[in-house]
Parts: structure tokens; sequence; C-alpha cells
């Protein structure tokens, strides 16, 4: 009878351990970021030519509070002539009839394909070019109402025509972009359960279209905030006027432009926060559906 000897088994080896590649590249680049910092923070503390106190005196002055008052309201009213005929425009590019696909082309391709700078002026020169606004029958026929252009086209609704048409070409085409995200199948299941189309646009289709149309029109917003300083150039008074106005008679320049730039960046953190906010109550379906599979 043999015995066969049973010798434990040898322990694992310890995967071998690997340590990760020195770095010092990275903290190279902390060290520069803040020496950068304290060297802006120091100036921003000790130079004397930002002249804080001036900042201070100006930054709640009423002709600053009320060009960030004329901003607010330039910025809203342009945002809903821009997203009003915006959804129009979109809607005649999606209706499949040529006529309306061609004029809406010609709209986007036209407003987007200018400089806003340059709409702006011509609307307020408008009346070199059509001295009288007049509603009538064309070719020399009786007119039912006149005016005189140059009361018409004051520097607010030039800044409003600017900007709002500009605005309206780029809404426009984020409105159809939306819309397109959806998919087809949710229309066809609107219309199986009786639905009629505006029933299958505001409940199935505009809903889900909503978290592809919300995050640009935020950002477009934003930035039609900053745009509106164009108005300037018409002597509209919004924020950056009334702060060109203040330093044109006092050349204390580089504090009144703190004091706008201080504004703007109040007004922009807010929208951020309000974007935040609309993004989330419309990617709220998304978020808890989850992946699927």
């Amino acid at each position: 009878m043999t015995t066969s000897l049973h010798m434990p088994a040898a322990a694992a080896a310890p995967p071998p351990r690997i340590l990760p590649a020195p770095r010092r590249g990275r903290w190279f680049g902390i060290a520069l970021i803040l020496l950068a910092a304290a060297w802006i923070i120091d100036q921003v503390l000790h130079n004397p030519g930002f002249q804080w106190e001036i900042v201070g005196r100006y930054m709640f002055s009423a002709d600053v509070l009320q060009g960030v008052l004329m901003t607010l309201q330039l910025t809203a009213l342009v945002m809903v002539m821009g997203t009003v005929i915006g959804i129009g425009v979109a809607l005649m590019r999606l209706s499949g009839d040529p006529v309306l696909g061609f004029c809406a082309h010609a709209f986007v391709w036209f407003f987007r394909g200018t400089p806003v700078l340059v709409q702006l002026v011509f609307w307020y020169n408008l009346a070199s070019l059509f001295p009288e606004i007049s509603l009538g029958i064309p070719f020399g026929g009786p007119k039912f109402f006149e005016i005189s252009s140059t009361l018409a086209i004051s520097s607010f609704t030039a800044a409003m025509l600017g900007l709002g048409l500009n605005e309206a070409a780029y809404m426009a085409e984020i409105v159809r972009a939306g819309l397109l995200s959806v998919d087809p199948g949710q229309s066809e299941a609107s219309k199986a359960l009786g639905h009629r189309p505006w029933q299958t646009f505001r409940v199935v289709v505009l809903p889900q279209a909503m978290r592809a149309i919300v995050p640009p029109t935020g950002n477009q917003v934003i930035g039609m905030l900053k745009y509106t300083s164009i108005a300037s150039v018409v002597a509209l008074g919004e924020l950056m006027h009334s702060v060109e106005t203040i330093y044109s008679r006092t050349f204390e320049t580089i504090p009144l432009l703190i004091v706008a730039a201080l504004w703007y960046l109040i007004m922009v953190s807010i929208l951020s926060v309000l974007q935040h906010l609309i993004e989330r109550h419309y990617g709220r379906g998304a978020a808890d559906a989850g992946p699927m599979g």
C-alpha cells in the first residue's frame, strides 16, 4: 500500500503593483495658475487704476440702474419677438409646402447671414430710404395710414427690429432642430389614439422637443443680454450707453467699464441659474427613465 503525501498549495503570488506615472507637468501647471491668480488678485486690490471708490459710487447710481432696467426690458422683448417669429418660421420650414419653405429659408439665410450691427443701423436710418411709412393700395393707390419714419423708428424701435429679427432667424433653427429630434413614432402613436394634430403637437411633440430647445434658447437669452450693448450705437439708453454717457463727461473710463462688467456678470449669473432650473425641469422625464436594457 502506498501512501500519498498531500503538500499544501503554494500561496498565490500578489499581483504586481502598478504605480501611477509621475505628474510633474500637472504640479507645474498648478503652480503657474496659482502664481497668475496671485498676481491678478494683487493687481485688483492694489492697482490704483481700478479706482474702486469710483466703482462703488456709480454702481447703484440712478443713470446706471436705469440702463440696467432698459437692458432687461430690451432683452425680454427681443426674445419674445424672436421666439414668436422663430416658431412661425420653423413651422413654415417643416410644413412641406415648397413656397412656405422657400420663404422661411430665405428669411433665415438673410437675417442670419448679415451682421446684427448692420441690421440695427439700417433700421435706425430707414428714414433715408423710406421717409414715410404708409399702409394702403400700392402703386399710387389711396393710403389708409401714414406716419413719418423718423417718428416711427426711434432708437428703441430700431434696436427691437434689428435684434429681434436677427434673433428670430436663430430661434427658427433651434425650434426646428428641437422638433426634428422627436421620434416620428411618437406622433404616429398619438394619432392612433385619436388625437388631433394640435393635440399631438401640444401634448406629445412639444414636451419632448423642449429638452432639445431649452438649452440653446437659454444660451441665446444670455447672449442677447450682452448683445443689447450694441444698441448703444443708436443712442439707446441701455447699460453700455449709460456708462458711456457718464465717462464721456467725467473721463473715468475704466471704473465705469468695470461697473458695466459687474452688472452684466450679475445678470448673466441670475439667468444661468434660471436656465439650470428650467433644464432640470424638462430633463426630469429622461433622468427618471434611466438607461434602457
